[in-house]
């Protein structure tokens, strides 16, 4: 049997970029998992810290799938120990597909390497190679248990969905969220769909700082929290020369929020995760060392002021809801 190494990874790579930024502090990693003879039994990424990495899901849907029956337990590391007590190798001469290294440490989960392990695959592929020490040397771990390991497969592209977390770990990540309507209009109230905002409401609750234009609080008078999925709200940095604005407007309201205004993005990148929602006049004044867009695209159009500014982004993954698409973009 020959199998397309490629096609599995980037269905696996498909499945992390839904969570992208979703699981800050960690990576986003998307796991498949085929069973001896190569049907897909599951597919699964890591969707939030402190929940089961993409391994252990994609590892608990395929005995899902194969035995119905089975009760599973939800805390991460019950699950972990339930699978390995009584998965009875039903996933033995499996393949496993994993955009990044199986950890190999205890963390808040147990490893992942012991997990994959324990059910016996034939093969396990592997897109990025772990470059934390504390958690790396699972591949090694793997081939020691007896499992080939194949190393490398689309690893440009699982190098990029991981680039966000290195440079979180490392000391400042921010992205761009731009919402359009069908005609490029930027401006002008709501552009997205009950969805669209939803997420984005949910990567609020997880970014650490929300930068906004001072032309858009004065306008829009908006609140900046995560009410939409009853999260927390982020700090706020209000990017402005002038310094005064109504303090009646809801986003200073909120308790126990910082609000900084200035014009200096250095105060903006001293936070460790950021997100710069931007209109047409801030889209073209965001810092040089935010490279990476998160762009919403409606299918109505609107009448107000267009862009045209998107040329020098680079689509690396799309997705929709019941009425937008969204995609991650890099700057080139």
């Amino acid at each position: 049997m020959v199998i397309d190494s490629n096609f599995y990874m980037s269905l696996a790579l498909n499945e992390a970029w839904r969570y992208q930024g979703l699981t800050y502090p960690n990576p986003a990693v998307g796991a498949l998992v085929l069973d001896r003879n190569g049907q897909i039994l599951s597919i699964a990424a890591h969707k939030e810290a402190n929940c089961a990495h993409a391994e252990l899901l994609a590892v608990k849907e395929a005995l899902l799938k194969l035995n119905p029956t089975l009760i599973f337990p939800k805390d991460p590391n019950r699950l972990h120990k339930f699978i390995i007590d009584n998965h009875n190798n039903l996933l033995k001469d499996s393949t496993i597909f994993v955009t990044l290294e199986p950890c190999n440490h205890q963390g808040k989960t147990p490893p992942c390497s012991k997990l994959l392990s324990s059910i016996k695959p034939k093969r396990v592929y592997i897109g990025s190679l772990e470059k934390n020490n504390i958690a790396s040397g699972g591949a090694e771990y793997l081939k020691k248990e007896g499992i080939e390991v194949v190393s490398g497969v689309l690893k440009k592209e699982c190098d990029l969905l991981i680039e966000p977390f290195l440079s979180w770990r490392e000391g400042h990540f921010s992205f761009i969220k731009v919402a359009m309507s069908a005609n490029g209009v930027l401006d002008g109230g709501v552009i997205s769909s009950k969805e669209s905002r939803e997420l984005v409401h949910a990567l609020r609750d997880k970014i650490t700082t929300l930068a906004i234009g001072g032309n858009s609080v004065r306008i829009d008078r908006p609140t900046l929290d995560a009410r939409m999925i009853y999260g927390r709200a982020p700090e706020v940095f209000i990017y402005s020369r002038q310094k005064e604005f109504d303090k009646n407007i809801a986003l200073f309201g909120v308790k126990n929020r910082k609000v900084t205004i200035s014009s200096n993005w250095d105060e903006f990148k001293s936070s460790n995760f950021g997100m710069i929602e931007a209109g047409v006049n801030l889209f073209n004044n965001c810092p040089s060392f935010t490279k990476w867009l998160l762009l919403f695209k409606s299918s109505k159009f609107k009448i107000g002021k267009t862009i045209q500014a998107t040329k020098d982004y680079k689509l690396v993954w799309q997705g929709r809801n019941s009425e937008d698409s969204f995609g991650w973009y890099v700057k080139e």
